[in-house]
């Protein structure tokens, strides 16, 4: 079992900026991917961003050249650095682990992210 940790959510203005961090522990397998998802009221959840244990990243289009994601391998801890913040990227943010060799998913409960003036 995997267990997933997530802090860093609140309400910020247009513009700003939050950092999200998602502390894993448990049976934490390499290689391993982790990433971050988010699901807006009414919309399907989509991914963000994700990193694999080799430090390969992925992002969706629209958080390109805004957000950065990465990690501390030694820490199991992905973080979500979220800048130039827009009204559209309010949603609920998740934190995602997925065990490559098990093909095991994992999911942390979930963090707001309100981008409001």
């Amino acid at each position: 079992q995997v267990q997933l940790v997530e802090s860093g959510g609140g309400l910020v203005q247009p513009g700003g900026s939050l950092r999200l961090s998602c502390a894993a522990s448990g049976s934490i397998f390499s290689p391993n991917r982790m990433g971050w998802y988010r699901q807006a009221p009414g919309k399907e959840r989509e991914l963000v961003a994700s990193i694999t244990s080799g430090l390969r990243t992925n992002y969706e289009d629209s958080v390109k050249d805004r957000f950065t994601i990465s990690r501390d391998n030694a820490k199991n801890t992905v973080y979500l650095q979220m800048n130039s913040l827009k009204p559209e990227d309010t949603a609920v943010y998740y934190c995602n682990t997925y065990i490559i060799l098990t093909k095991r998913n994992y999911w942390g409960q979930g963090t707001q992210v309100t981008v409001s003036s």
